[in-house]
């Protein structure tokens, strides 16, 4: 074939680009993920960490076509599957999920929202002067109709088959809609975490992301319309949900990445500009934008630049947790009532607004990673399915795991980590 293309990816080899793919990667909306670092501003703790979201989404696209091949999808399936993998990141703002929980909050939408109204054209991630520079670019739901393909029909994989109201392509001769596709996107066992984790273990150097991704595709089943796994696979399966847990716990949510990620949301929450109009920043845009806010925000931009972090001064497990400080946390559920609390700590120790940051994870973790608990991928064993967590103990633990170290922590600039932590104490005391 003449017009054959292939791109040689640092994970999964030498990746053939279709035709539909070509020219979705023409398109503004995806080239912007070249500026975006797939993991944020965790290049700060785990140098090797540089690589872009746009890497990861070609990753999830070959993923997906894989799948789709082993189960031995009709040809527009494959179609749509590779498509929505490519596809399904392009809602992620500046830095990735680091600034995700302040997009939720001041837009009622997270990213996969935002991802599917941008593949359908209700929605735009780039800027309109930037668009107005390229005004010959067709956008992506152009494209997907150009190639056949309906864009409404790749929007609905992008939240999994739980999505209500979805629009599906059918089949005549099938009255339900095959779940199997969404599932391949975005389920326990899906093409996003199985390349999230072996690409963003090989960056980051941690062992833990290894999953054995050949395993899972040679057992990889539909039984009644879902995605399932033969019970050989079941060891692999293990392997990539485990692998799953020690990446959050030792990477995606180690304490001196999440620091750094508050301190950024906290400058952005701070500063007077639309939300959506930071959304369609990339990742140096963002920071150079900062400089020009204020004074907090140009300390914080500063900070990053040159890796000064602030220090955790104070944390508490689940079990260190007095019924008063509990009740504290719970009024977190109304940001500006954590944010007031933050501000008193600081008055108290001597500090500016904004230079205390108090960190309550679980919400934004189910908000990031909304698969953490869930393990339940039918295993098939001579015919009959049972859930993951009945065949497996591993998976009955993992259900129940806590991901990450503390359940409040307190940050601040180091030469008042004394002050802070007296302070930060009787706060969150009640």
């Amino acid at each position: 074939m003449a017009d054959l293309k292939t791109v040689t990816d640092t994970v999964h080899g030498t990746i053939r680009l279709e035709p539909l793919t070509l020219d979705l990667l023409e398109t503004l909306e995806l080239q912007r993920l070249n500026s975006i670092r797939q993991l944020g501003l965790t290049y700060l703790v785990f140098p090797g960490a540089n690589h872009s979201r746009v890497e990861h989404c070609l990753g999830v696209g070959h993923v997906a076509g894989e799948m789709a091949k082993a189960l031995d999808l009709a040809p527009e399936e494959r179609k749509l599957v590779q498509a929505a993998g490519l596809l399904h990141d392009v809602g992620h703002g500046p830095f990735s999920h680091t600034l995700e929980h302040v997009l939720s909050r001041e837009l009622a939408v997270d990213h996969m929202h935002l991802t599917q109204r941008i593949i359908t054209g209700e929605d735009d991630n780039v800027s309109p002067e930037d668009r107005g520079a390229f005004p010959e670019v067709v956008r992506i739901h152009g494209v997907l109709e150009r190639h056949g393909v309906d864009p409404e029909a790749v929007a609905a994989l992008i939240r999994g088959p739980s999505e209500k109201g979805a629009k599906w392509i059918v089949p005549s001769n099938r009255k339900e809609p095959p779940r199997y596709l969404a599932q391949i996107i975005h389920s326990p066992m899906d093409a996003d975490q199985i390349d999230y984790l072996m690409r963003d273990a090989h960056y980051t150097g941690a062992s833990h992301g290894t999953i054995d991704f050949s395993r899972l595709l040679q057992t990889l089943r539909i039984h009644r319309g879902e995605l399932a796994l033969d019970r050989k696979g079941l060891p692999a399966l293990e392997g990539m949900l485990v692998a799953r847990g020690l990446m959050y716990s030792s990477v995606y949510f180690h304490k001196t990445v999440r620091i750094a990620e508050q301190m950024l949301a906290r400058a952005v929450e701070r500063s007077e500009a639309p939300i959506a109009d930071i959304q369609k920043m990339v990742d140096h845009e963002l920071l150079n934008w900062l400089v020009r806010q204020g004074p907090l925000q140009k300390e914080i931009a500063l900070r990053l630049k040159y890796r000064k972090l602030y220090k955790r001064v104070l944390a508490s497990d689940r079990d260190e947790l007095t019924g008063a400080t509990r009740a504290v946390l719970a009024s977190f559920k109304d940001p500006m009532e954590r944010r007031r609390t933050e501000d008193r700590i600081a008055r108290r120790a001597g500090l500016l607004p904004g230079q205390v940051i108090i960190d309550v994870p679980l919400p934004e973790l189910l908000l990031s990673e909304p698969r953490i608990a869930k393990t339940e991928v039918p295993i098939l064993d001579d015919g009959e399915a049972k859930p993951f967590s009945r065949v497996s103990s591993l998976g009955r633990a993992l259900q129940v795991r806590q991901v990450v170290d503390w359940v409040v922590m307190v940050a601040a600039p180091a030469e008042s980590a004394t002050a802070v932590r007296k302070a930060a104490t009787s706060a969150l005391s009640g």
